[in-house]
């Protein structure tokens, strides 16, 4: 079976862009307001007497970190994910603080806790997020034990059973525990998937740029062709006229040799640009398969390569596709691998129905795993764990049928992965990955072509 290997966090973690310090700050006035408006209402609205001096005190020291933060470094300072992990353990403790004056778990305000470690799961790494998760879990234990009264009418005491208590410990623990994993695993898929369709987009703007410098070349030979022709003429002209004269003799003839091996040059860069232009060219489905092939075939260490058009009369009677690299870079992904995992055979076949084509590539490998087709598509899932590449590439970061899958999806195909297996005895005879297209998205306009 081919096995799944995925990224791990910590190789990951450079997904994790820098957080600004002004983010942080801006996240901490709001914290100074909301506390001392609550402290407030609380101590003067309701007539519950609270440690005013000491809570102001704790939130002064929120302030004072804001105001020394704005006056040593710029707001758009970008923070490493240890400074950041500084000032949001900074806020944890400044919490805890705030409301072990206030009642301890018997504030409800003590659900507030979850806010920095929800923040930190969601900006920073793994390492950064288990650090302030576990100050968070400690905080709410120490807050469990130790704290002074609930703030309550005067003469009164507020007394909750212990039962209660470690209830209220147990549900912060766990929704710490909740929160911060999914925050951290949503907020990674995010980042995996922007960086992943980046990684797409600089793939299609490499194989557009590509293309448009063999249609370039194109143009500039058969532009060139004219007043190399006109050269060519006048120096056998002039070779002729210099016959017998030696020296000048040869140096004719010497330019007219040159100018027929410049004549030469230009045609092949004719001809390999009638073979690229991606967008405007029409291109037959068995050359198609074949150009998305051209790597692997022939290689000392690559399969057999087989080639199959199937639904139509005959290969002149195939409909005729606008070549477009998406398609192409896609189909070579998937050849490529393919002939990494393959036995002895590689198959490429195309199936042409009434309205649409599919194209699939078929090997005689140990097929996918289970897990691997669950997950195929998705970025950062390397599948080159027990295969090496026939072009030579080492292990990478699993993105290459995540950009080939997308690059297919955008010219309008439908991917699908599967296994082929025996019709007698079910067991695996390799893998298939099959592309199919509406007809109309990629076959050519005829009336578009001079």
């Amino acid at each position: 079976m081919r096995h799944i290997s995925v990224i791990g966090d910590d190789a990951l973690d450079w997904l994790h862009g820098p957080v600004r310090l002004r983010t942080l700050t801006a996240l901490r006035w709001l914290a100074v307001a909301g506390q001392t408006i609550a402290i407030v209402i609380v101590h003067f609205a309701l007539g519950f007497p609270v440690p005013l001096g000491l809570s102001l005190s704790v939130i002064a020291a929120s302030a004072w970190l804001n105001l020394f933060a704005a006056f040593r470094y710029s707001p758009q300072r970008m923070l490493s994910p240890e400074e950041a992990a500084g000032y949001i353990c900074f806020d944890i403790v400044e919490l805890v603080a705030l409301i072990f004056l206030t009642g301890g778990l018997q504030n409800p305000f003590s659900a507030l806790i979850l806010a920095p470690v929800v923040i930190a799961a969601s900006v920073l790494p793994l390492r950064q997020t288990i650090i302030i998760g576990v100050l968070a879990i400690v905080g709410v234990g120490f807050l469990a034990l130790f704290h002074m009264p609930l703030p309550w009418l005067p003469g009164e005491t507020l007394d909750f059973p212990h039962t209660f208590l470690a209830g209220v410990w147990v549900a912060l623990t766990l929704s710490i525990l909740f929160f911060a994993t999914y925050a951290h695993r949503v907020a990674k898929e995010s980042e995996q998937m922007r960086s992943a369709l980046a990684a797409t987009e600089l793939v299609l703007a490499r194989e557009e740029r590509l293309a448009a410098i063999g249609a370039l070349a194109a143009a500039a030979a058969h532009e060139l062709g004219t007043p190399l022709a006109t050269i060519q003429i006048t120096a056998k002209e002039m070779a002729s006229d210099l016959k017998g004269q030696g020296q000048l003799e040869d140096d004719a003839k010497l330019l007219v040799s040159q100018t027929e091996r410049c004549r030469d040059i230009l045609g092949r860069l004719s001809r390999r640009g009638d073979e690229g232009d991606v967008f405007h060219d029409r291109i037959r489905i068995d050359s198609l398969m074949k150009e998305a092939a051209d790597p692997f075939i022939n290689r000392p260490d690559s399969p057999i390569f087989l080639f199959e058009v199937s639904g139509c009369a005959d290969e002149t009677s195939a409909p005729l596709l606008t070549r477009k690299s998406e398609i192409i870079y896609g189909l070579r992904n998937f050849i490529e691998n393919a002939a990494a995992f393959a036995l002895t055979t590689v198959r490429v076949s195309a199936e042409i129905g009434d309205d649409s084509l599919t194209i699939s590539v078929l090997d005689d490998g140990p097929g996918f795993a289970p897990e691997v087709i669950a997950r195929l598509g998705e970025p950062y899932v390397s599948m080159r764990t027990h295969a090496h590449s026939s072009t030579g590439r080492k292990n990478g970061m699993g993105l290459g049928f995540f950009i080939a899958k997308t690059l297919l999806e955008r010219t309008g195909a439908k991917v699908l992965f599967d296994n082929r297996r025996h019709a007698e005895d079910d067991t695996i005879e390799g893998a298939r990955v099959s592309a199919r297209w509406p007809l109309e998205a990629i076959a050519a306009d005829s009336a578009n072509i001079s």
